[in-house]
């Protein structure tokens, strides 16, 4: 069989004011844009303009900024997508949700209602929560390792998928002559008892239109890639250097093409921080401007946190100290931990060197360019292999998100690689990936099963 023609994703990393720390410190910035919900509305109208793939929100079940530092607190992505909903046509809805903290039952009805609302344009980006606050919010009183939060997100994404299936996609009669809405043989509980979760169901929500939301997984450590190739359509991912994403995407094709799944068919978008300019100079000109407003204090309390170092630890204008806790030991943060301890010693950065680094991106790939050498390097990586797309991660918002659809998308169409106008109304049409079939139509049924006490379904 002839595979498609690739075409580039895009997805619309949003984040108030800009993903450079400093960017609420500009004279255009809005401090309190992040719970403005016009802001977001505008910024995916934004993005939907720009034929974007999705737009996608971050989250944590804590206050996870310094409040000192930068712009805190957030919406709850769902309730904010759905507004969102409402106000655009095409364009994706990815929102983060903790399989840490969460349980199964809740994410897949507020997954399957959002897909509902907008008319099958939800995604889920599955995370599992490094975070001690986190942890303490929920009534632990320390972080669960790495493995054990693992473990659970693969239960909980097994027991997600067989709820959106619990309901077959012709469940809904809807005969009004016979008096009958729904057909209980077509509706099914999961019956789930596991290591972390017993469910029974089924899900009080239909089948949701793309079948199941699209799925998309952000850790890149192994037990991060082994979950990604298991159940991921897409991955977000931090990778600093061309070499080294194309590394990542090859071992996690390996490990989806062990599991028999279609290697190509996890879509791999590196984060990319995109600062513009009419010339280089200009370009790198203002990637410095937002540099100077660091605060390095703030900046380096983060870090620290990071390192699991004392902030006294870290000199400004000294490299990283020698010895730092080994990889395997950190149990929060793990990949990023290894990114950043690694871009500081292959470029001998300085501690302050390396905040100036962090503050557009958090450990994602800064670019300063014209929208022609910004579209240079993402074709780079595209062609490569090492990329199927970009989380594109605006520093300012929204002059960054208006400007990379203004300048950087035109570039990216004329080279062939971007589409004009969307060729589907569903997320995962925009991805190119196939929509999952019921379990009655994949033979999983169990003929005559009755399903008792379905409200809404005549027993």
């Amino acid at each position: 069989m002839t595979r498609a023609p690739r075409q580039l994703h895009l997805n619309a990393f949003l984040m108030s004011t800009g993903h450079h720390e400093a960017s609420w410190r500009l004279p255009g910035s809005d401090p309190a844009a992040g719970t403005d919900v016009r802001h977001f509305q505008a910024m995916a109208r934004t993005a939907e303009r720009g034929t974007f793939d999705s737009v996608f929100f971050a989250d944590s079940p804590a206050l996870a900024a310094d409040v000192r530092r930068r712009p805190a607190g957030a919406l709850d992505p769902t309730v904010l997508l759905t507004a969102i909903a409402g106000a655009t046509e095409r364009i994706g809805l990815i929102a983060t949700a903790s399989t840490t903290y969460e349980e199964p039952y809740h994410l897949a009805r507020r997954f399957a209602s959002l897909d509902h609302v907008s008319g099958g344009r939800a995604g889920w980006n599955v995370v599992t929560t490094a975070s001690e606050d986190a942890a303490r919010n929920f009534g632990r009183t320390a972080l669960p390792s790495h493995a054990e939060r693992y473990a659970r997100a693969g239960e909980a994404l097994d027991v997600v998928r067989a709820l959106w299936d619990s309901w077959d996609d012709d469940a809904v009669l809807a005969d009004k002559g016979a008096g009958v809405w729904g057909d209980p043989d077509r509706v099914r509980p999961v019956e789930h008892r596991g290591a972390a979760f017993s469910v029974r169901g089924p899900l009080d929500v239909p089948r949701p239109p793309q079948g199941h939301p699209l799925l998309v997984q952000a850790g890149s450590s192994p037990d991060g890639k082994d979950l990604a190739a298991r159940y991921a359509d897409a991955v977000f991912t931090a990778q600093q250097t061309l070499e080294d994403a194309q590394a990542f995407a090859d071992d996690l094709r390996r490990r989806a093409a062990g599991l028999g799944r279609d290697p190509w068919s996890v879509r791999v978008l590196p984060g990319l921080v995109p600062v513009l300019g009419a010339t280089t100079a200009e370009a790198r000109e203002r990637e410095e401007e937002l540099d100077r407003l660091i605060v390095p204090e703030h900046a380096l309390r983060q870090l620290a946190a990071l390192l699991r170092v004392a902030p006294d630890e870290l000199s400004l204008d000294r490299e990283l100290p020698a010895v730092l806790p080994d990889e395997e030991s950190v149990e929060g943060m793990r990949s990023r931990y290894a990114l950043v301890v690694s871009l500081a010693r292959r470029e001998r950065l300085t501690v302050r060197q390396l905040i100036g680094r962090l503050g557009g991106g958090r450990g994602h790939r800064t670019f300063s360019g014209t929208a022609e050498e910004v579209a240079d390097t993402m074709l780079a990586w595209w062609r490569s292999g090492a990329a199927d797309g970009f989380n594109v991660m605006p520093p300012a918002l929204p002059s960054g998100l208006e400007e990379f659809v203004d300048q950087v998308v035109p570039v990216l169409r004329e080279r062939g690689a971007f589409r004009s106008a969307y060729a589907g109304t569903t997320l995962r049409e925009h991805y190119g990936l196939p929509r999952p079939a019921d379990r009655r139509s994949r033979g999983a049924r169990v003929p005559g099963q009755a399903v008792p006490a379905v409200a809404g379904v005549p027993a």
